[in-house]
């Protein structure tokens, strides 16, 4: 059987319940099955873990780094559509290319393309020095930013994720911070292209991006393939199904299409946003007290588990406890015993 850790929490309006992870099984045969060295399964809104394998084995992601560099660029960089002359550091970068030229100019956005579609290394250096005085202090400026979303097994040394000993991430970590960029709709309109024509010198370039699952795979939006000798394949990927989006990570994993696409189906199948609490409608806890929830709180979860949920009122808060561990805590209006005094 393979084990599923699943990690409880969620965004904006509701406080994190850090750490805190639930575990439930599925069989191996059909669902969650890698060969990847690392993976990690997770539902984009609320970050729960639906599968791993290794996922906390720190090691090289390759050019999926350029997700968190898109990340961080469009977190310190408003003028998108603003041209920039190209840094003659960025002419010539080792591996993957868009061909930048001396003296060119792009837009920002341009250069997003040729990074996310391309992989683009020169366009990693350019956006990179465009943000910062220098490769070493944007580097650090993705190491804030993975710090900032929980990322602590992740250290970056550079923009483009050629290898380097200082330079890796975890399965987990590189979920979490692809569901950070996937909130992010400028992020999800330029990985989800599957081709963009941008200016060149002599004549624009096309730009078709390296994810296949892009014109494979119903509801794929994204989102970066990595390579390197040393690292292997790994790719991200992620898809939006009636509105709930799952991304996948698998690390060194050869058949990285296919199997990215059926850990995305197999998550799909198993696991469906629930309505753990709709706003100004009543609940009852675990006690037979009532309560009203003031905001709605959806979560993936299993036909099985949606029946094993369980509240508890504390004054004028709610927790919700799925097998014994937190995944809500928030305000609702304490009822009191209404459901037993009638």
């Amino acid at each position: 059987m393979l084990a599923v850790v699943l990690m409880a929490g969620f965004f904006a309006g509701v406080v994190w319940l850090a750490g805190t992870r639930v575990t439930a099984y599925v069989n191996a045969a059909t669902m969650g099955e890698t060969s990847a060295r690392g993976m990690c399964t997770m539902d984009v809104a609320t970050r729960r873990v639906l599968f791993e394998h290794n996922a906390d084995q720190p090691m090289g992601m390759a050019s999926t780094t350029k997700i968190v560099t898109a990340l961080t660029v469009l977190e310190h960089c408003q003028g998108l559509d603003t041209k920039i002359r190209i840094p003659d550091a960025a002419i010539g970068v080792e591996g993957s290319s868009i061909y930048l030229q001396q003296g060119e100019q792009l837009t920002v956005r341009e250069l997003l393309y040729g990074l996310m579609l391309r992989s683009g290394n020169d366009a990693a250096v350019a956006l990179a020095l465009t943000v910062a005085p220098s490769i070493a202090i944007f580097a650090e400026m993705m190491n804030h930013t993975a710090a900032k979303y929980g990322a602590t097994r992740t250290h970056f040394v550079n923009p483009h994720g050629l290898d380097h000993p200082d330079h890796y991430t975890t399965a987990r970590d590189l979920a979490t911070l692809s569901a950070v960029a996937l909130r992010n709709p400028t992020f999800v309109e330029i990985c989800s292209a599957t081709e963009k024509r941008i200016d060149g010198v002599d004549a624009p370039r096309l730009l078709i991006n390296k994810n296949k699952l892009l014109k494979t795979l119903d509801g794929c939006i994204g989102v970066k393939t990595g390579y390197t000798k040393k690292t292997g394949r790994s790719f991200v990927g992620a898809r939006e199904v009636d509105g709930q989006k799952i991304v996948c990570v698998v690390l060194n994993c050869g058949p990285m299409f296919p199997e990215t696409a059926q850990l995305l189906k197999d998550a799909d199948a198993l696991y469906h946003n629930k309505p753990v609490l709709i706003a100004e409608q009543m609940f009852t806890d675990k006690n037979g007290k009532q309560g009203l929830a003031l905001t709605d709180f959806s979560y993936p979860l299993t036909q099985a588990e949606l029946e094993q949920l369980e509240y508890t009122l504390v004054e004028n808060s709610v927790i919700v406890k799925l097998r014994g561990e937190t995944i809500y805590r928030g305000d609702c209006v304490n009822l009191g015993n209404s459901a037993k005094t009638n």
